[in-house]
């Protein structure tokens, strides 16, 4: 089997590159997610550096990092419980849908964009990235944090409201008629809902089945199993994201311990090819004109995120400690404005350069502003007092074993 030597160089020295990358970051106590996007610039279309023989592993090598920091951070709960957590925060769902998606459609009436146009621009500052905030939760140390739980409960049900969008999106896109986006998005919700129930009512059996006693048996059923539900809840236009997010719901206990401890230095590979991904995607040249509109959204949505975090960590009983990390958390944009580039973009001029210079902004600056976020604080309730959730569920060994880089207090207020 003939493998073309370009490849195996270009990939060589990204990885290299990557892991010198990682470990400056690590020196300082620092999230190397910035930096990976920052170097994902430098070698894309358009960069100082570009590696086009690559391209096509690290495109594909990105969509399985999604895959895998969302089936990890499943992995860290149960069904009931992320499902109470859920219930509690339908309200934060709907003040983060008030205040992200206005400011973009303002924006877009006043850019002069057509309904398709300003419906994409709402979508783009309306959600977070998944992938990175996973990453950065991690990374942090703060997946035990009492505000936590919120930001992953405005997550999910902006993934989940994702489903019913991207379809509508689509439709209006394409000058469909209104039956025709009403129906996409009834088919999305059903499905969503469907899939929700099914791993609450049957979790605990999928769970005998892929978490066999030996690690190579572990590694190859729950990543086929977890890819083909990806590829499922792509085909009836819910995230990748979530249907992965939802197999890690399946598991839990020694089952999500062992698939945690298989899985992690694959999702870290990944992962760091996700965000260099995630720079390559813009061409340098072309968002120049774009930045002063831009970063006057950025700085808009910025402060409406953390407004959003705020709100949300409040009903956990977070501190204003908590609550400022909750929201410095969620102003981070990926993924999901990317994937609205690429279906409205082509019809809408200047608005690919806008939005992918917006995601830029806040993909950098997101992660450095959560790293900046003030990291203890008084709980600002007793543990007798804790509503309960998620984070009554025990933490891996080793995530509270580990040293605390950004020198956060566990559940802390």
């Amino acid at each position: 089997m003939y493998t073309p030597v370009a490849l195996l160089l270009e990939l060589g020295i990204i990885l290299t590159a990557l892991s010198l990358i990682a470990a400056g970051a690590r020196r300082f106590a620092l999230t190397p997610v910035p930096l990976y996007l920052v170097a994902g610039l430098a070698v894309g279309d358009g960069g100082i550096a570009p590696v086009p023989a690559a391209r096509e592993f690290v495109d594909t090598g990105a969509a399985i990092g999604l895959i895998l920091l969302l089936l990890t951070l499943g992995l860290d709960f149960t069904a009931r419980e992320f499902t109470a957590s859920l219930r509690r925060h339908r309200s934060s769902a709907l003040v983060d849908l008030v205040l992200n998606a206005i400011p973009g459609a303002v924006a877009g009436w006043l850019f002069g964009l057509d309904a398709a146009g300003v419906l994409a621009l709402s979508g783009a500052t309306y959600v977070s990235s998944s992938g990175i905030i996973a990453r950065l939760l991690g990374d942090l140390r703060r997946l035990g944090n009492r505000e936590t739980p919120a930001v992953l409960s405005v997550l999910v049900l902006e993934d989940f409201a994702m489903a019913a969008y991207l379809p509508l999106l689509a439709v209006v896109t394409a000058g469909g008629s209104w039956w025709e986006a009403l129906f996409a998005v009834v088919a999305a919700t059903a499905v969503v809902g469907a899939a929700v129930g099914a791993s609450s009512r049957w979790g605990h059996h999928v769970g005998r089945v892929l978490s066999p006693a030996d690690a190579e048996q572990v590694l190859l059923r729950l990543l086929g199993f977890t890819l083909v539900v990806a590829a499922l809840a792509e085909m009836v236009h819910v995230s990748a994201a979530v249907g992965a997010f939802l197999v890690g719901l399946t598991l839990t206990g020694a089952a999500a311990e062992r698939a945690r401890t298989v899985l992690g230095p694959l999702r870290d590979l990944f992962a760091a090819v996700f965000f260099l991904a995630l720079g390559m995607s813009a061409d340098p040249g072309q968002l120049l004109p774009a930045l002063p509109a831009a970063a006057v959204l950025a700085l808009i949505t910025a402060i409406t995120k953390v407004a959003t975090g705020w709100y949300a960590a409040g009903r956990e009983g977070a501190g204003r400690r908590g609550r400022l990390r909750a929201g410095s958390a969620l102003v981070a944009r990926g993924e999901f404005s990317v994937v609205v580039i690429g279906l409205a973009a082509t019809a809408q001029d200047g608005l690919a350069a806008l939005v992918t210079c917006y995601v830029i902004l806040l993909a950098v600056c997101g992660p450095v502003l959560t790293r900046l976020a003030p990291t203890r604080g008084l709980p600002s309730r007793r543990a007798s007092e804790r509503a309960p959730g998620m984070l009554d569920k025990p933490r891996p060994s080793t995530a509270a074993s580990a040293p605390d880089p950004a020198g956060s207090g566990t559940r802390s207020g």
